[in-house]
């Protein structure tokens, strides 16, 4: 009997012990990264516009689209107005094989809008992005298109990293 009190106690004692364990590699499952999309270009954005002027007149709409210019390795920004107040933006380098058709240094694929609307589309693989979400729509790959933070005020858009 004395041997069964003793296990009972050294029982009580690991119990909190083997929780803590528990508890802690728990947590530290729960805090794994997300994987990053290794083809994020490495490039500073901060761009402010009013997108109700004339001049982004493609975006005084909602559903409207353009393309901005930024600085390389970026390829440029697709801009698209959601609703009136909610703004997206992509970059328009092609998340999955962005160096797949280049031509040159300069001179490489870029994600285009035109007839393919709501959707991005990268020419060299075919692959359609959905403009709403950056998610692939159609065509292979793993990476979603690289969305950009777009803040708007009622009058100024914001696009920045």
């Amino acid at each position: 009997m004395m041997l069964d009190h003793k296990y009972n106690f050294e029982l009580k004692k690991l119990k909190p012990r083997i929780v803590f364990f528990i508890l802690i590699f728990s947590f530290m499952a729960s805090c794994a990264k997300e994987e990053q999309n290794p083809n994020v270009p490495d490039v500073y954005i901060n761009v402010t516009i009013d997108p109700n002027s004339t001049v982004y007149q493609e975006l005084n709409t909602s559903g409207g689209w353009m393309y901005l210019t930024s600085t390389p390795p970026s390829r440029g920004i697709i801009v698209y107005r959601l609703t009136q107040d909610e703004f997206l933006a992509f970059d328009r380098i092609p998340p999955n094989e962005p160096n797949r058709c280049c031509e040159s240094s300069t001179n490489c694929t870029r994600l285009v809008v035109g007839d393919n609307y709501p959707f991005a589309k990268d020419d060299c693989t075919g692959t359609l992005y959905s403009l709403l979400d950056g998610s692939i729509f159609q065509g292979e790959g793993k990476w979603p298109m690289i969305r950009y933070n777009a803040t708007y005020n009622g009058q100024y858009l914001r696009i920045f990293n």
